[in-house]
């Protein structure tokens, strides 16, 4: 593997910029270093070689001019293939959309673009990104570069499986239920679930409005926290169509004062009971934390058990429709097994109008109370899941309440690496800010990161 392949996108964009590196020579490198563990793991499902290397080509023409398009100029990435790619095939992991070749990028994909990085090509996800297995009829299943029996997690698993295994330098991924955190989680690498209306969903296979409008989010995928930093300005703010996207300013994780802080941590949500080596990873960045001067308080928000049960029952409230309109949509006439569970319907087997109404009302009411106690903290640290990365046949009937919890709240969080499991798997740590405080999440994260050392190259 070429030795620069394991920098960040933050390093690798002054690589080029310093000349060190030509975009070109390290698109290669990425190229054929999946080529190398793309078999073992089937993460990256379409390429766009070719058209890549020509734009790292026109990229070191402007390097030589001294021109740079922007903070990725040069860097090669991939992108979960949920989001819509101008000239290059995207499947939304859904059969009717197998050879569907947008004609604009989404807008956060335009942004990445403009901002000078190479796309080299698309990643795997589960059909419309609704499942934590990352699987579908058009490529099949992916495996976690750490143990390829495993699974990477969904719905983010090739992009979070091709970043762990320098493939990338940076993904974006996509959150309805925990899709960026579950996945970065299970790889040992960075993701930041962004707030709810930070980023616009316009041009992804699960689109902006619907009945789980206020869960979906689209964020960034790395091995480490800087590119987090990095990415999350370009991809943000408005695109005048998705209309929940608020113009909220974001600021600087790095003038971020972690020790000033107040800070709640817990192992157990009430409802799944981590390992204990889950536990004690928790508590160790909880100390971590701690040892900087914040307060620390081994505490959790009463509502939170009760924000997942409501989640869980949200994606199935309105009997199937949401789920069939989208297969209908894309002309689907055979969907995936998570998909046809999802559209069984008809839609009448659903909630009355009036049982919708209630459990609207009490998502609502919940969601007060998880901002209220944010009211009095600034982060929870918590797990993510409550095991390792699991083998795919274990993989099957496993809950995500961790994460789900936080998609109803509409609150930001980022994952990194804080230990690994004893059978060698990567273990993360959850950070959960305040609204539009992905620079809190993102600060407490590197200083976790500092002291865990982050991302550990897997020996595939």
């Amino acid at each position: 593997m070429h030795e620069l392949l394991s920098r960040s996108a933050r390093q690798i964009a002054k690589a080029i910029r310093d000349r060190e590196v030509s975009s070109e020579e390290i698109a290669r490198a990425a190229l054929k270093r999946i080529d190398e563990v793309n078999p073992k793991l089937n993460a990256v499902v379409a390429l766009a070689a070719d058209r890549a290397l020509d734009e790292a080509r026109q990229r070191d023409v402007e390097t030589a001019r001294g021109e740079f398009k922007g903070l990725l100029h040069g860097v090669p990435i991939t992108l979960k293939d949920s989001h819509d790619t101008e000239g290059i095939v995207t499947t939304g992991g859904t059969t009717g959309r197998r050879e569907f070749v947008p004609t604009a990028d989404s807008p956060p994909v335009a942004r990445l673009r403009a901002a000078g990085a190479v796309v080299l090509g698309k990643t795997n996800t589960p059909e419309f990104t609704m499942s934590f297995i990352t699987e579908n009829l058009v490529y099949g299943k992916t495996n976690n570069p750490y143990d390829v029996t495993r699974t990477p997690g969904g719905s983010s698993g090739g992009a979070a499986a091709i970043v762990a295994a320098c493939g990338a330098f940076l993904e974006l991924g996509s959150d309805l239920g925990g899709s960026v955190r579950v996945p970065a989680n299970y790889c040992g690498i960075a993701g930041l679930k962004t707030s709810a209306g930070r980023v616009p969903r316009t041009g992804h296979a699960f689109p902006w409005g619907g009945p789980l409008d206020g869960f979906g989010t689209v964020g960034p995928l790395a091995r480490r926290v800087e590119d987090l930093k990095l990415a999350l300005p370009i991809i943000s703010g408005p695109d005048w169509i998705d209309p929940f996207v608020e113009p909220v300013p974001i600021r600087n994780p790095d003038e971020v004062n972690v020790a000033g802080m107040r800070v709640a941590f817990f192992t157990d949500n009430g409802l799944q009971t981590p390992t204990l080596e889950i536990q004690e990873v928790v508590r160790s960045a909880a100390a971590v934390i701690s040892d900087t001067g914040a307060a620390v308080e081994d505490t959790r928000p009463a509502a939170v058990g009760r924000a997942s049960d409501l989640a869980s029952k949200s994606f199935g409230a309105d009997g199937g429709y949401f789920s069939w309109k989208l297969l209908s949509e894309a002309g689907t006439s055979e969907p995936s097994r998570f998909l046809a569970e999802r559209a069984e319907g008809p839609p009448e087997n659903g909630l009355s109008v009036e049982e919708y109404a209630a459990l609207m009302h009490e998502v609502d009411g919940v969601r007060s109370e998880m901002l209220g106690f944010m009211k009095n903290f600034d982060v929870i640290i918590c797990p993510v899941a409550a095991q390792a990365a699991p083998t795919h046949e274990d993989a099957e009937e496993l809950k995500y309440t961790y994460t789900q919890a936080h998609n109803l709240s509409g609150l930001p969080g980022a994952v990194v690496r804080g230990g690994t499991s004893p059978e060698g798997m990567p273990i993360g740590v959850q950070i959960v800010a305040q609204p539009w405080r992905e620079d809190v999440a993102l600060a407490v994260a590197a200083v976790i990161e500092e002291a865990t050392g982050g991302w550990i190259a897997p020996a595939i």
